[in-house]
């Protein structure tokens, strides 16, 4: 059965600047990202593929050798991409575990707001991905946890972050900010991406306490 997380693409697929400027391999993955996020995986057909990036079946296939592998690139660049904006930023937030927090959660809402039809592709249908496929994403996807899960970890220690359940707080911090790709832009209300960021790293820092 077709799944799909969105009724109407609201904007055009956006692909990060490491993939947006590679020639047909960019038009397909394009091409890929939208009809994915629409329809959902198994909906979806090389031809589809093919009819939408407008070129022959036989054609994509010298640059893709399968569906699978169209969506194993979109899921990896989505994670790339996602992982070193986190990083990067917590990186720069300074040594105050709340900054980053803050930091963290920001850069996590303001990604998803940007490329919203792949945080619902990279997130929701990378389960359709063979174990060996998935295996790079699942890897960067642990190394992304891990960092919340220390920001958490030395803000009990320091003691200005009151934590319930470690875990489920960050699940519940991850969750709410990967859920803005399913909903973002069409139903944003007029809000823009940055007070939509300041409004659940405001959430966040109230659910692990921190005043």
């Amino acid at each position: 059965m077709a799944r799909s997380v969105r009724s109407t693409p609201p904007v055009a697929p956006v692909l990060p600047p490491s993939a947006a400027s590679n020639g047909t391999r960019s038009r397909i993955l394009a091409a890929g990202l939208e009809l994915f996020a629409e329809r959902g995986y198994h909906a979806t057909s090389i031809r589809d593929m093919a009819a939408a990036a407008d070129m022959q079946s036989a054609s994509l296939y010298s640059h893709f050798p399968s569906k699978e592998a169209i969506l194993a690139e979109l899921v990896l660049l989505g994670h790339e991409e996602h992982h070193q904006r986190v990083l990067s930023a917590m990186l720069d937030a300074g040594p105050d575990p709340r900054d980053q927090l803050v930091a963290i959660v920001r850069v996590h809402v303001l990604t998803h707001a940007e490329f919203p039809m792949l945080g619902v592709v990279a997130n929701y249908e990378r389960h359709n991905l063979s174990p060996t496929a998935a295996a790079p994403v699942l890897a960067i996807r642990r190394r992304s946890e891990a960092l919340l899960h220390e920001v958490l970890e030395r803000g009990v220690r320091a003691g200005v972050f009151q934590l319930l359940h470690e875990d489920a707080t960050s699940r519940a911090i991850a969750t709410m900010g990967v859920s803005v790709a399913t909903w973002w832009p069409e139903r944003a209300d007029g809000m823009e991406a940055a007070e939509l960021a300041d409004a659940y790293c405001a959430l966040a820092l109230r659910m692990v306490g921190a005043a």
